[in-house]
């Protein structure tokens, strides 16, 4: 295939959703108060087509993105992910935009990056030095499978994040 990226975001999305799942509450905790002291930067559809996110990212992200293009120790990235309105046959309801009508909350997905983690947190459950964690809308840590840096170490030339792009075109806007 000639974009592995692609390959890796069909994998990823064919995946149920607690194949997101995964990370390490116990190292990467949940960002109280997240929704007044990020800045939201998208809003889209999710790679599986099921669901939408919000994503947000706190000023250590934007500001190291304005000045590089990878995030500096210290970021950190939030996803909300959204079950979408559904008709009749149980499809997606698109608003005019084209993104999903969103529905209930029903995970909140964080990304960390620090370049100096704990030693007992494994290397193999991160991406580069980002780490992960999912949780219940609530903020308690949400039980799952999978690791979710098996979704994110292929994208190294993205920090490892799907949304890098639209974090830089944001930062650049804003």
């Amino acid at each position: 295939m000639k974009n592995p990226l692609k390959l890796v975001a069909i994998i990823c999305a064919l995946s149920p959703l607690y194949a997101y799942g995964g990370g390490d509450p116990e190292f990467v905790k949940f960002p109280e108060g997240y929704e007044q002291s990020f800045s939201h930067y998208a809003t889209i559809n999710r790679a599986n087509q099921k669901q939408v996110a919000k994503l947000y990212a706190n000023e250590t992200a934007v500001s190291s993105h304005k000045e590089g293009q990878t995030a500096d120790s210290g970021s950190a990235i939030v996803m909300e992910v959204y079950k979408p309105k559904t008709d009749a046959e149980g499809k997606p309801i698109p608003g005019d935009n084209g993104i999903f009508k969103i529905d209930a909350l029903a995970a909140v997905a964080v990304m960390e990056k620090k370049d100096n983690w704990d030693a007992a947190y494994p290397q193999e459950h991160r991406a580069g030095n980002w780490g992960f964690a999912v949780y219940n809308p609530d903020g308690t840590p949400k039980s799952n499978d999978l690791e979710c840096a098996q979704c994110h170490t292929p994208l190294e030339s993205q920090d490892h994040m799907f949304t890098h792009q639209k974090l830089i075109d944001y930062v650049k806007h804003h």
